[in-house]
């Protein structure tokens, strides 16, 4: 950059080299500045005091420098005058443009430097960033807090008696004397201000934190704070007191009048809570909502009475921190939920119409008032239940990626867990609800029937997707799994015993001698059926001769009923009328194996059915 200098004195000439030096070095400083640029992870904090100590270098030798021009102007004529003062704009411009780029440096510096804290107790002062002669940040830091607690330890304190004093380089803030910190024109420039208005900032915050802080550790002030806590404590000990009465008086007014109260809750005429269980849990409800209250006064009482003493003061809001914190994170996370809520809302009440629509159609086919060709009545509640199944199922995979948290890698690694749990468990279930849908569909009974699954002859009372439950004529309960149930007999004395069926037929043996004739003992046979209760007259009973052995001839009555529950009274009454007929016929019956000729004792006839001397 060529300057026009006139040719001047030797003031002139020094003037204008100085000047070149200060215009070249300070440019080169800032083009070294931003060809490095600022980087927070190689910036120390000695290139921050170094940039600042080269600024204040920098602006003591402007203020020379302005002077001398000053006065260089001031001898020279007007026309030399007018042409320095040219060649002065454009130099001074060069140095606007220079501290700007220093100040946008500086202002990068303050946001990668962390100050030290000068403190007081738990309180921060202020924060200091740069250091001072052989003191570091840190140890310049330390020094002032320690003679800042060295004032506040002292005897007596005057306020007034803090003083800014001018050592010639820099400000210092005295007490008495004690020289509590010096602030610097590093420390004035790095916050922008005059080493004065710095140094009485500082003033005014040491003496008002020293005195607010004697105030509260005083003597008079703890003894007062003593008195508020123990205030508090026996304030809260009688709220607990009297808490606990109410909530007893409560009580005993309800257990007093229960009946009047306490009727239990009932659903369509279907009692869901008795009256016991319902007084049950308004006593415990009484007894969560007085945990409540009791815990909530001692956890606002702790709150206060942390807050009392200044060392404590801390800990006020770390305790209801615990509170706050989660209760602010659930209401943040309840809020971000909403929209995905509406979507599950929605979700759901589509899938409970639909289902609603189907349960109407089943409903009418349960009636008759639909009939489906090859689809039984009997099928419509199981298929409504499969639908409803594989609906929900099919609802709660799309409700999925809704649910909060569901994206999460411990959520889905529960889920996963679980799929490998209900995999691994559940073999035997599954097994048990395949084979349950199989004789749901294959029906080879109902509810009621009388059946002989293997080796258990019963009523079936309950069948569903797992088992299946049979009560046996001595009233037990047998449970017998879908999968046994399948893959054995089964056999339906019920099948055959609706209006347009013939019946079951019930059947039993007995063997005569060959010395009676058949003829009379069939109609022993079908007149002791005719005489049982619930043995149909039509179809007739009738008589088969299923063997003819050694001695004795096998006669098998064989009668209908449509009554099959009812088959083990039956077969006894009819064994009973089967002795009877066969009497009154003179009909023995025996199976005789001949070991020698009778020799003329009584038959086994009883006596009231002997019309002859038996022989």
């Amino acid at each position: 950059m060529a300057l026009l200098i006139p040719k001047a004195g030797a003031s002139v000439k020094l003037l204008a080299f100085l000047l070149l030096f200060v215009l070249t070095a300070g440019i080169a400083f800032c083009q070294q500045k931003d060809s490095n640029g600022v980087n927070a992870d190689t910036i120390r904090r000695t290139d921050v005091e170094q940039l600042l100590i080269k600024q204040q270098q920098q602006n003591q030798l402007d203020s020379v420098l302005k002077e001398q021009w000053k006065n260089v102007l001031d001898s020279q004529p007007d026309k030399r005058r007018k042409a320095l003062e040219s060649n002065i704009g454009k130099i001074l411009i060069e140095d606007s443009l220079r501290r700007a780029r220093e100040l946008k440096t500086i202002d990068s510096l303050k946001k990668i430097t962390t100050g030290h804290p000068v403190m007081l107790h738990d309180d921060t002062l202020f924060l200091v960033y740069v250091g001072i002669g052989a003191f570091g940040t840190k140890e310049r830091t330390q020094a002032i807090t320690g003679k800042i607690k060295k004032i506040y330890e002292l005897p007596f304190y005057y306020k007034d008696s803090f003083n800014i004093v001018n050592n010639g380089i820099d400000l210092d803030i005295v007490y008495n004397d004690i020289t509590v910190l010096s602030v610097s024109n590093l420390d004035a420039m790095w916050f922008g201000q005059s080493k004065q208005q710095l140094a009485e900032h500082y003033k005014t915050i040491i003496a008002q934190e020293i005195d607010k802080e004697r105030e509260e550790y005083s003597f008079k002030n703890r003894l007062r704070r003593i008195l508020v806590a123990l205030g508090t404590l026996a304030a809260l000990l009688l709220l607990i007191r009297l808490i606990n009465l109410f909530f007893r008086r409560i009580a005993g007014y309800a257990r007093a009048r229960r009946d009047r109260f306490f009727k239990g809750i009932t659903f369509r005429k279907f009692q869901l809570i008795s009256q016991r269980k319902h007084l049950s849990l308004f006593l415990r409800s009484l007894k969560f909502i007085k945990a409540g209250l009791i815990l909530l006064m001692i956890y606002a009482s702790l709150s206060f009475l942390f807050s009392l003493f200044p060392t404590t003061m801390g800990w006020t809001e770390t305790l209801l921190s615990w509170i706050l914190t989660p209760a602010k994170a659930l209401w943040r996370a309840f809020v971000r939920f909403l929209p995905d809520l509406f979507t599950i809302l929605v979700i759901y009440f589509v899938f409970n119409y639909l289902i609603k629509i189907i349960r109407y159609f089943v409903l009418e086919i349960e009636d008759e008032k639909i009939r489906l060709s090859g689809f039984h009545r009997d099928w419509a509640k199981p298929t409504f239940n499969i639908l409803r199944f594989l609906l929900y199922a099919f609802m709660l995979v799309i409700i999925f990626p809704y649910l909060p948290g569901s994206h999460s890698p411990a959520f889905q690694g529960v889920s996963v867990f679980l799929g490998v749990l209900l995999s691994l468990g559940s073999s035997s279930a599954i097994s048990n609800i395949v084979s349950g849908l199989v004789i749901t569909y294959m029906r080879p009974f109902k509810l009621g029937d009388r059946v002989q699954i293997g080796d258990v002859i019963g009523d079936v009372i309950e069948k569903n997707m797992l088992v299946t439950r049979i009560r046996t004529i001595k009233n037990e309960d047998i449970t017998i799994p879908n999968s046994s149930v399948l893959s054995s007999s089964t056999i339906n004395y019920s099948s055959n015993t609706q209006a347009t069926d013939t019946g079951l037929i019930l059947h039993t043996t007995v063997t005569i001698g060959y010395d009676t004739p058949w003829k009379q003992v069939t109609n022993a046979l079908i007149e002791a059926a005719n005489r049982t209760d619930l043995i149909l007259k039509q179809p007739a009973p009738f008589v088969l001769q299923t063997s003819l052995d050694d001695f004795y001839v096998s006669y098998q009555l064989n009668a209908y009923t449509k009554s099959p529950n009812e088959s083990a009274n039956i077969y006894s009454q009819l064994h009973q009328n089967i002795q009877d007929c066969c009497a009154e016929a003179g009909v023995e019956i025996m199976s005789p194996h001949y070991r020698s000729q009778r020799d003329g004792n009584t038959t086994t006839i009883p006596e009231q059915y002997w019309k002859e001397d038996p022989k």
